[in-house]
């Protein structure tokens, strides 16, 4: 089982990569809308999103103060059986999420 922590310029790029390298797939759902799905092998996909590295500060009517300080990128995290050439593979100290402490 393999995890893959990944960094995308935006959740587009990101939706584009991971059907790209088939991580992802479209299917067509009961109402024939398409959508997507795990590839075989994969297990979960995770949008983490961007990462807050402080928290903004808000007045009494949630007026924002100081604006939250985020971490570069849009965040995947992928748990897969498959060896998948991600180049956007990022190596991470402080995870903000683990699948069952991985």
């Amino acid at each position: 089982m393999k995890v893959y922590k990944l960094k995308y310029e935006n959740k587009e790029t990101a939706i584009a990569d991971l059907l790209a390298k088939g991580a992802y797939v479209e299917v067509e759902n009961e109402d024939n809308e398409t959508v997507l799905s795990y590839a075989k092998g994969v297990h979960a996909i995770v949008e983490l999103g961007l990462i807050v590295l402080e928290d903004g500060t808000y007045d009494e009517d949630f007026n924002e103060l100081t604006a939250p300080i985020y971490a570069d990128g849009y965040h995947y995290d992928v748990l897969t059986d498959n060896e998948i050439p991600f180049e956007n593979e990022i190596e991470v100290n402080n995870p903000k999420h683990s699948f069952y402490g991985v």
